[in-house]
Formats: C-alpha cells, structure tokens, sequence
C-alpha cells in the first residue's frame, strides 16, 4: 500500500498493552496515526476454580509502548462496567481529537469453559468484554460520528469462533462478535461506517511453549504459527483507504488454519 490515508488519523485500540493489541498499536503509529492504548487498570482476583487466561500489563509496560510511539496517549477503563464506553471516548476526545478508528482488540478468557463448568457468571465475564463491549463501543463511535470523513471499526475475533470445544463461552462470544460484525455493518452503512472484523489462528504471544508450537504446526498449512504483525498488517489494511468498499466481512488470518 502506497499510502493507507492514516496519517494524523485518531485510532482507538482497547487491550494494546501487550501482544496483538501491541503489535496493532505500532502498526497504525507506523501509518503516522495517533493512536490511543487502552488498558485495564487492573484486575480482580479469579474467583475460586477459575483461572485467568490473560495477564493485566503492569503500567509501565503501557507506558513505554506509549512513550515508544509517536503522539501517542495511554487511557485506561474497565471495558465490563457499564458507562465504560462514554467514560473511554471522551478520554480520547480530549487528548486526541475524534476517533476515526476503532480497534475492539481487549479480550477476556477464563477456564475451566467447558459445557459441564458453565455458569451464569462465568458466561457473563465473558460476553460482557467479548461482545457487549465491543457492541457498545461501536454504537458510541457511531453517535460522536461527523457527516463527513466516516470513521470505521475492526473487531479481533478468533478463527475458532465457529466451534471452540473446551471454551464455550471464549468460543460463542467471539461469535456473537461476528455476528454483530456484520449486523452493525449494515445498520451503519447508509451513514459511511464500516465494520468489519479479523479472525487470527494460533498466535504467537508468549502463551505457547516450544512442544505446544510443535503441536500445532502441522495444523497450519503455511506450516508455522502466526505472529503479531501478522494480525495487525490485516487490521490496518481494513482501517486503510484500499479497504473503503469491504464491510461485514471476518478476514480470517490463521495461515489456512481451520477453514
């Protein structure tokens, strides 16, 4: 891409304090975008049997990421509180400008996640980060929107959405994510919004040891497992100017893995 038509643009990206989200935050500071690095100021103890399966960067992590990119801002929310969308924009609003991109990145994973464990609380930690957050971002993002220049949204799912054995409530929620990809896609069209969303395989952030990226190679027919960048280039080619008449569409970008 000769020019993505980011530069100076305002990108919102929630979860950016390590791994995928980071990787995304560099990418679009690279497009000469400022881009605001959400993060979870902390998290609360797991309750008895359950494990978190994401870690909360400290803050100085944030905040050398922010220090490493130009121009950008750290902002911090809890994405599962209620007001949290309104409390976010207007954070940004007032550092950054309006947003022109939305990234819904932030993740929540717990297990145990199977059919035999579910419970209503577990089931609701999920969806309330996975899917309703993102769902409300987007809605906010849409109502601060201008009459020109639209702005649009990339949601990060997983390509295991369709069926994630052993994490029902991971699993279904990034679904409901898609599903609300393409919905909100079409609501927000006759106004210049797109939506879309990047499905990632098996990446690399730290969570797979050597014997486990052995397991898991053979499953991916570009016969490696994928890295950061490899997500973020895709999320920026959505967000770019070259992708300005793609919407509703889930990009899976997993080496051919689960098609």
């Amino acid at each position: 891409m000769i020019d993505t038509g980011l530069a100076a643009k305002t990108v919102l990206v929630t979860g950016a304090g390590r791994g995928i989200g980071a990787a995304i935050a560099r990418a679009f500071a690279a497009q000469r975008a400022r881009v605001a690095v959400h993060y979870l100021p902390s998290a609360p103890p797991a309750p008895d049997g359950v494990r978190w399966e994401h870690e909360v960067p400290p803050l100085r992590e944030v905040e050398a990421l922010v220090d490493e990119l130009d121009g950008a801002v750290a902002v911090a929310a809890d994405l599962s509180a209620p007001d949290a969308a309104t409390r976010l924009f207007d954070q940004v609003e007032a550092r950054l400008g309006p947003v022109d991109v939305l990234v819904n990145n932030a993740a929540h994973c717990e297990t145990p996640d199977t059919v035999d464990t579910l419970t209503a609380e577990g089931l609701g930690r999920h969806y309330r980060v996975n899917a309703i957050a993102p769902a409300l971002l987007t809605a906010e993002l849409a109502r601060r929107a201008p009459d020109t220049d639209p702005p649009c949204v990339v949601n990060i799912s997983t390509d295991a959405a369709r069926a994630f054995p052993g994490q029902i409530g991971y699993g279904t929620s990034k679904a409901a994510l898609e599903a609300f990809t393409r919905a909100a896609a079409l609501d927000l069209a006759p106004r210049g919004i797109r939506v879309n969303a990047v499905a990632p395989g098996p990446v690399q952030t730290g969570w797979m040891d050597a014997d486990l990226v052995e397991q898991v190679r053979p499953l991916i027919p570009l016969r490696r497992v994928g890295e950061p960048a490899d997500i973020a280039d895709a999320v920026v080619f959505l967000a770019s100017r070259q992708a300005r008449w793609i919407t509703g569409q889930v990009l899976q970008v997993a080496g051919g893995h689960a098609l």
